[in-house]
């Protein structure tokens, strides 16, 4: 009886750096996943400000011209359905600043192979830590768990009027 052969992707799957033009990708995705994370973490007046503040075209351009933030576009079937952000801090170490997967793509793996892209990037970067923030309250804390993040400390960060209140969680590369 032959060996079973493993399973085959259930979709083509692409990650690739973003550019500018890839903008009103980036909202469109923020647009789908924003309100759908946060909704049971923060109000909905905190969620509408802070989507507003982070997610104008003019706030991506400054965050990819001026604050050197690195996009990861994630493609399933030719269609954006994920995106990551990331940039370099001091001495080595690197942030995860945004990652996002459609509602309809979540618990594929799709989240999982963003974070190892931007893992790489950030190896061959030179990195030797990536860290992230994530709510409190966020469910997604376990998924960064699992993915070998641990909680190095707390940090409440105020935006606007609103308060984030976050732990920020590392992982030795």
């Amino acid at each position: 009886m032959p060996a079973p052969t493993p399973a085959a992707p259930t979709a083509p799957l692409r990650i690739q750096p973003a550019t500018e033009k890839d903008i009103p990708t980036i909202i469109g995705l923020a647009e789908a996943t924003w309100e759908p994370t946060y909704r049971f973490i923060i109000s909905k007046e905190q969620i509408e400000y802070m989507y507003r503040v982070i997610y104008t075209p003019a706030s991506l351009r400054k965050q990819m011209r001026d604050q050197h933030h690195q996009f990861l576009l994630a493609f399933v079937e030719g269609h954006a359905a994920g995106f990551a952000s990331y940039s370099e801090k001091p001495e080595g170490v690197y942030h995860l600043n945004k990652i996002y997967v459609l509602p309809s793509h979540q618990s594929q793996g799709l989240g999982q192979k963003l974070v190892q892209a931007v893992e790489t990037a950030v190896r061959e970067a030179g990195g030797r830590t990536l860290e992230l923030n994530v709510n409190r309250h966020n469910p997604a804390l376990a998924f960064y768990e699992r993915q070998g993040f641990a909680q190095h400390r707390e940090e409440d960060i105020a935006i606007g009027p609103y308060w984030m209140n976050d732990f920020v969680l590392r992982k030795d590369l």
